[in-house]
């Protein structure tokens, strides 16, 4: 079967066997998978990655010990969890410290035809969202995960700092949990899609100094985290989403003296984003730029990479 893999910087097509399904996995049969930026920064060496990278796919179960899952539409939780510990009782087996991630840490990823995962991780697909649409589930709940970590109040003002993927989703999970979100980027053609779903939206140059009580940050930079800080109100919380390689600079005086909360925040329950993207809550199509199959990977890895450009697909 064609596998993509990261190796050396390099983004290569290799033929490989199809992987055994261990007792309680279901094998999946890969119809899309998303690259998003922790591939591209996996590619540049985050982790010290080498293997299968993607961790956002849709896919058809093909074997499974619960014969029920067979020929279902399936997303995947990314935390393979022991499922023991207390983090697992405390149904936070994302912080399982013996957990592996799928396409990221010991846990071959999605970009192959055939992968497998545990079942317990399989969320079925409604037949409302299409494949392409279901790529989104994963990084949507990363989006909808602030919600579960932060207390925001229905008709509060929130900042959200980037346009990129995962900005876009933020935005409109906030717009539509009933925020009024101020959406910060510097291309409005990415902008206008978030526009769509009623946030304002602003062309970052001079940018509000203490003006918001909530800020979101998914700039994907290194000085992303410092304009947020700047942003924010004293006794504010500033929500970190970006994944970046590398040391972040921070003066932390302003987080100190104005008693700033930083919270970061990772991957969420899958529910609520299939729950939005079923109900239409959030768009989502509009945010693909490209779709090219699996042997064209390293052509989809520089395509993704381009500036402006938001989420390309491969497919089986």
């Amino acid at each position: 079967m064609v596998s993509v893999c990261l190796e050396n910087g390099k983004v290569l097509v290799r033929n490989v066997a199809r992987p055994r399904r261990p007792a309680g996995f279901a094998l999946i049969r890969l119809l899309y998978g998303g690259i998003c930026n922790t591939d591209l920064e996996l590619q540049r060496g985050y982790y010290g990655f080498r293997g299968t990278p993607g961790h956002e796919f849709v896919g058809e179960v093909v074997e499974a010990d619960d014969r029920r899952w067979i020929g279902q539409r399936v997303v995947g939780e990314i935390n393979l969890a022991c499922g023991k510990c207390a983090w697992c009782a405390r149904g936070l087996g994302r912080h399982c410290p013996t957990r592996t991630v799928l396409g990221i840490v010991k846990q071959p990823g999605a970009f192959r035809e055939f992968l497998t995962l545990p079942e317990r991780n399989l969320r079925l697909v409604p037949r409302a969202i299409t494949d392409q649409e279901a790529v989104f589930v994963e990084p949507l709940a990363a989006a909808c995960e602030i919600l579960d970590q932060v207390k925001i109040p229905r008709g509060a003002t929130v900042a959200v700092l980037g346009d990129g993927k995962l900005g876009l989703l933020a935005s409109q999970v906030l717009q539509a949990h009933g925020a009024q979100v101020h959406q910060y980027g510097r291309h409005k053609a990415k902008l206008r899609i978030a526009e769509q779903s009623g946030v304002s939206t602003r062309i970052a140059k001079k940018m509000p100094v203490a003006k918001y009580e909530f800020v979101v940050e998914a700039t994907g930079s290194a000085e992303g985290l410092q304009q947020a800080v700047a942003m924010t109100q004293p006794r504010g919380t500033v929500v970190m989403k970006s994944t970046v390689h590398g040391l972040v600079p921070i003066d932390t005086a302003p987080v100190i003296v104005n008693e700033i909360t930083l919270v970061g925040s990772r991957c969420g329950r899958f529910e609520p984003a299939l729950k939005l993207l079923a109900g239409r809550k959030v768009r989502v199509d509009a945010m693909i730029s490209e779709v090219l199959p699996l042997t064209s990977a390293p052509a989809a890895f520089r395509a993704a990479s381009k500036p402006g450009v938001l989420k390309v697909l491969l497919h089986d």
